[in-house]
């Protein structure tokens, strides 16, 4: 008689990583491969972070923010898909995403978590130093340079995103059939379903308030992710001024609270979601047009009266059921894309 494979537990670990806090759920056949398994995907998380932070002197992303505006600076084939990848979604996007948005962050205070209005001169020289066409990359020899100096590399708006999914390849070569990989919430891509479900149910959370939800998702071998107005910002009088820029204008974006994404990958998710926000929805429904498998849910208005719009999402009511949240809609059935 053939033995048959033990029954799959589900697993769940968390730890702090790139700014934020990454959790993954994984379905595994005991404790101890769950572990190694673990071990593995947060070894992984730290690698890209190491990679790609701009925080940390001794980066790749530090080197080259350090030398390109001096000299072409030669980079591994990773960081150079990577900034490739983003710099398309500027093209595609007509710099609506740009990774080059550091210098309007510091500007308005966001590096030190202090926003402030930016005296005249200090926007129109962040605003000298923004802007995608001011990196030149090499193919042929895999070099990155800067055109004027002050200008640097932000990843914070595709970072996550690309640990995310590195994460899900890594366990999907180690033989795992189903998981979930979910940075802060804003986040996460799942592979397969866990078993005898027909996906992954995650949430979208209210704009400032994430302890209520606007809609409800069954995520299977696709990615959802969130940009929200409400994770940096200040108040000056009665306007909100948030830390999602739209590169083009040197201003933070005005008139969106939130912009949630369902793409078939994290690292698209994460470009997608801010070009979403910064486009709104009518322009953006136009961009993600272009997108296979994109779909788009926006929040817009006043944060005391929101209203929802959607692309190719269910305006139905969401599911009913997260631990810790309640949705702020009539229950019903998970959408699942």
């Amino acid at each position: 008689m053939q033995a048959q494979n033990p029954p799959l537990r589900r697993f769940t670990e968390s730890r702090p990583a790139m700014g934020s806090s990454f959790t993954i759920h994984l379905y595994a056949e005991d404790q101890a491969r769950a572990a190694r398994l673990m071990e593995m995907a947060f070894d992984e998380i730290e690698r890209v972070e190491e990679e790609l932070s701009n925080y940390r002197a001794g980066s790749e992303l530090s080197r080259i923010n350090r030398l390109a505006a001096q000299q072409a600076v030669t980079t591994d084939g990773e960081v150079f898909g990577l900034l490739r990848l983003s710099l398309d979604y500027s093209r595609r996007s007509d710099g609506a995403f740009d990774i080059t948005v550091g210098p309007l962050m510091r500007a308005w205070g966001f590096f030190r978590g202090e926003g402030r209005y930016p005296k005249p001169e200090e926007l129109a020289a962040a605003r000298a130093a923004t802007g995608w066409r001011n990196i030149i990359l090499d193919e042929q020899n895999r070099t990155v340079r800067f055109t004027r100096a002050g200008v640097e590399l932000d990843p914070g708006g595709i970072g996550k995103g690309y640990a995310v999914d590195r994460v899900i390849g890594l366990l999907r070569e180690a033989g795992v059939q189903s998981a979930l990989v979910d940075a802060a919430s804003s986040s996460m891509a799942a592979m397969g379903t866990p078993p005898g479900e027909p996906g992954w149910l995650v949430h979208v959370p209210r704009p400032g308030n994430r302890a209520q939800f606007i809609s409800s998702v069954l995520l299977r071998d696709n990615a959802l992710t969130t940009s929200g107005n409400y994770e940096k910002f200040f108040r000056i009088g009665d306007r909100t001024y948030c830390h999602i820029m739209d590169p083009r204008t040197g201003q933070p974006v005005q008139g969106v609270l939130q912009a949630t994404v369902v793409t078939p990958d994290a690292t698209s998710g994460e470009a997608l979601s801010k070009v979403a926000f910064v486009l709104g929805p009518e322009r953006g429904r136009q961009f993600l047009e272009t997108v296979p498998g994109a779909r788009a849910l926006w929040v817009v208005g006043e944060a005391a009266a929101p209203r929802t719009v959607a692309w190719k999402w269910q305006r139905s009511a969401p599911a009913a059921g997260a631990t810790g949240a309640r949705s702020v809609e009539p229950h019903g059935r998970p959408y699942s894309f």
